[in-house]
């Protein structure tokens, strides 16, 4: 299990690679916000991809780590690491090109939503099933990827969404088949590495200024209602349902 690093020319590979469904432990989402900071601030890197290994791009948090700790470290470290890792994603000083394969779910919306360009494989599928699962978060970066009122359908019903109805909202760039998903990425990666980085950097910050969803603040008013339905119960009942299957 690790968040594994590697240059390709001016392009930073990052990839997540926790079997078997990359569900992160709070360990797991630090480790993610620090490998895209740090790959950010290297003058060296143009562009960071993010990817991952496995059978799907992202299962959120991790559950049963949760569940098996006594009181709400756990839970808090897991709220700090998510916004940490997102934040890391939308603040990182150069473009960030989300490579999304299989099952992108909670935690995985979070950080493809702040991503700059979205490529997908044909097998991929988004969704946040927070509210199956006692929670609540990534309405933020879901509203990044729909219109308004499918992103509330979306998050009531806790349904999936396709790479390609996402790409004919205009939020995922570009669908490819499975197998050329990495080359796909390195293509859009190179061609923003081939410009003038100074050019680029300031493009990213000035981007974000200009951005009409504060999305550092939003999402942790969201996690604020987390917290309330664990201290209500009602999240553990959920989480008890989904780890047995119910």
């Amino acid at each position: 299990m690790a968040i594994l690093t590697k240059r390709d020319g001016h392009v930073e590979v990052v990839t997540v690679d926790f079997p078997p469904v990359n569900a992160l432990p709070v360990q797991g989402w630090f480790d993610l916000a620090d490998a895209i900071t740090q790959a950010g601030r290297d003058p060296e890197v143009h562009v960071v991809i993010l990817r991952a290994e496995g059978r799907g791009f992202n299962a959120g948090v991790d559950i049963k780590e949760i569940q098996r700790s006594a009181g709400y470290d756990a839970l808090v470290g897991a709220n700090r690491g998510c916004h940490a890792a997102f934040g890391a994603v939308y603040d990182c000083e150069v473009p960030v090109v989300a490579a999304v394969h299989g099952f992108c779910l909670g935690g995985g919306i979070g950080l493809v939503g702040n991503a700059d360009v979205i490529i997908a494989s044909e097998d991929a599928t988004f969704g946040v099933p927070e509210v199956e699962r006692g929670a609540l978060g990534a309405a933020t970066h879901l509203a990044r990827l729909v219109p308004q009122h499918l992103m509330r359908t979306l998050y009531f019903t806790a349904r999936r969404i396709t790479a390609a109805e996402l790409h004919a909202h205009g939020s995922v760039y570009q669908v490819v088949p499975r197998a050329d998903l990495d080359e796909a990425a390195l293509v859009v990666a190179r061609d923003i590495a081939a410009k003038d980085p100074r050019v680029i950097r300031a493009a990213k910050e000035a981007l974000n200024g200009i951005d009409t969803q504060q999305v550092h603040r939003s999402y942790r008013f969201e996690q604020g209602f987390t917290f309330e339905l664990n201290l209500l119960g009602a999240s553990d009942e959920a989480r008890e349902e989904f780890l047995n299957g119910r």
